[in-house]
């Protein structure tokens, strides 16, 4: 391949991770919305006959949340072929630890759609006492969080490698890959905070809205702008 079919190729991918990283924040929020209106703390019994009431609705929000992770692997590609001629080492390191997360992400799909079985089944409460119900329930809720935190972790690790190289190169502005840089940090010790802690404080969630305006500032920049393969022009673009 000549320089010239590599520059439009990492365009085309940029573009491409821009997009995703629009299309995958629409997925989990969609998922996180309709998944967490069913669910009853504590309560078998009343969560299973939300869910029966609308298991098309919540088998959406599943639905949801398994493309969210599906999509990553595109989001975390088209990064990997953006900023690999940075450091191609870094950006393997970086798409594996997206991939990772994906992968993860989908092993809770998996997971929800078998208690989705659960909440459904008309033997279930025969199958099970109250209280194995509850424990049950219980224990999917903390699994799920917990799996939650480590995905946001690799994630974290992935986005903090990913902007690092970003703010290594002239791609785009620098106050852009800084704060996702930033955020990225922010999410990792955020993450291991709520591991830590088995009732984090509500300002830990607070971690998660620089990296919220983070990827959609740069989702936006990428599909609109695409990546600036020339450094003489980087300092009229970091002004606009």
């Amino acid at each position: 391949m000549t320089n010239s079919d590599i520059e439009k190729s990492q365009i085309r991918y940029a573009r491409l991770a821009g997009f995703m990283y629009l299309f995958v924040i629409v997925a989990d929020l969609l998922s996180i919305f309709i998944t967490t209106r069913f669910d009853v703390p504590g309560n078998f019994a009343e969560t299973a006959h939300r869910i029966i009431e609308s298991e098309l609705l919540y088998r959406i929000g599943l639905s949801s949340g398994f493309i969210g992770s599906l999509c990553t692997v595109f989001l975390a590609m088209g990064l990997y072929v953006a900023v690999k001629p940075v450091d191609g080492n870094l950006a393997l390191l970086a798409f594996l630890f997206r991939l990772a997360e994906a992968t993860l992400g989908a092993t809770q799909s998996i997971i929800s759609y078998a208690f989705l079985k659960l909440y459904i089944g008309a033997d279930s409460v025969n199958a099970f006492g109250a209280n194995q119900l509850s424990v049950l329930m219980n224990l999917h809720s903390t699994a799920n969080s917990a799996g939650m935190n480590i995905a946001a972790i690799l994630f974290s690790i992935g986005s903090t490698l990913f902007f690092y190289l970003f703010l290594k190169s002239t791609y785009i502005p620098k106050i852009l890959s800084a704060l996702g840089l930033f955020a990225s940090v922010l999410v990792t010790i955020s993450s291991f905070a709520s591991l830590i802690s088995p009732q984090p404080a509500k300002t830990l969630q607070l971690g998660w809205l620089p990296i919220f305006v983070a990827e959609i500032s740069v989702g936006l920049w990428l599909l609109f702008k695409g990546v600036n393969l020339r450094p003489g022009r980087t300092e009229s673009r970091s002004t606009l």
